[in-house]
């Protein structure tokens, strides 16, 4: 049996949550749970990744409507998965791409930017 959590959030609100997540905050990352509690081993590696170089990000949980922000998302990234991670309205990417970016120095240097 999988867990679907119930949402009051319709797919007009997740579409305005994001827009505005994304216009309103210099980093913002899209992720299943929360900073304290990632509920899954993508989302924990991004807050790690962006935690080294950042002291503030906003998160935003996807859980309590997972569909309606896939959808979402997808049409602000062209991007499938969570997590995903916004610097100054643009998309940068997930987990790995993070993990990459921070393997070739570009991270901490995409992320000091917004500053």
């Amino acid at each position: 049996m999988t867990f679907q959590p119930e949402s009051d959030l319709d797919d007009e609100e997740v579409k305005s949550n994001v827009k505005t997540a994304i216009e309103e905050n210099d980093i913002v990352l899209f992720m299943k749970g929360n900073r304290l509690m990632p509920q899954c081993g993508y989302s924990q590696r991004a807050v790690n990744l962006l935690s080294q170089y950042v002291d503030e990000f906003e998160v935003v949980d996807v859980l309590p409507a997972l569909d309606a922000y896939r959808e979402a998302l997808d049409e602000h990234s062209g991007w499938e998965t969570i997590p995903q991670t916004f610097v100054d309205g643009e998309f940068i990417g997930g987990s790995d791409i993070l993990a990459e970016m921070d393997e070739r120095g570009e991270l901490q240097t995409a992320l000091s930017e917004q500053n």
